[in-house]
């Protein structure tokens, strides 16, 4: 992987970086240089640690993304002013080392890149927690096939 992006766009700092998962999307915020700062697991990987206190990192944007597809998503700007550009990076740099609770529901990495972006009362108005609704609901779902398929498996 190299940047720019394969379709041709190079992040700018400030942008948010949507990095598609498996079975979930993981969302950081480019702050220059190749670098990203981003809401990680407390083990080091980007699956998050589902309740509790996750690390905030800055690592180089490849290193994050890996062989994942990713892009630039910053579709939240139609509806609300994002702060300059100078504001995200130095905001997101001064969190680097720091941690932050975790909810899958309330607070995710997803919520973590919005509020740089766009700053706090944003965030939680934007309403995000739906997306976080729809994971918990697919981890469920998930969860209850596997469940069925071990209970058939040992009749």
């Amino acid at each position: 992987l190299q940047l720019p992006h394969p379709n041709g766009d190079e992040p700018k700092p400030g942008d948010l970086i949507e990095i598609f998962r498996n079975v979930y999307e993981h969302w950081a915020v480019y702050v220059g240089d190749g670098y990203v700062v981003h809401l990680l697991g407390p083990d080091g990987e980007s699956s998050p640690n589902w309740l509790g206190k996750n690390n905030i990192l800055k690592q180089k944007l490849l290193e994050v993304v890996s062989s994942d597809e990713w892009h630039i998503n910053n579709n939240m700007d139609q509806e609300k002013q994002p702060r300059p550009a100078h504001v995200i990076v130095e905001q997101a740099n001064k969190l680097v080392g720091t941690t932050r609770s975790y909810n899958v529901v309330d607070y995710n990495c997803e919520h973590f890149a919005t509020e740089l972006r766009y700053g706090v009362e944003d965030a939680l108005k934007i309403g995000l927690g739906v997306t976080g609704v729809s994971l918990a609901l697919g981890v469920v779902i998930v969860a209850l096939l596997i469940w069925k398929n071990n209970q058939s498996t040992s009749n």
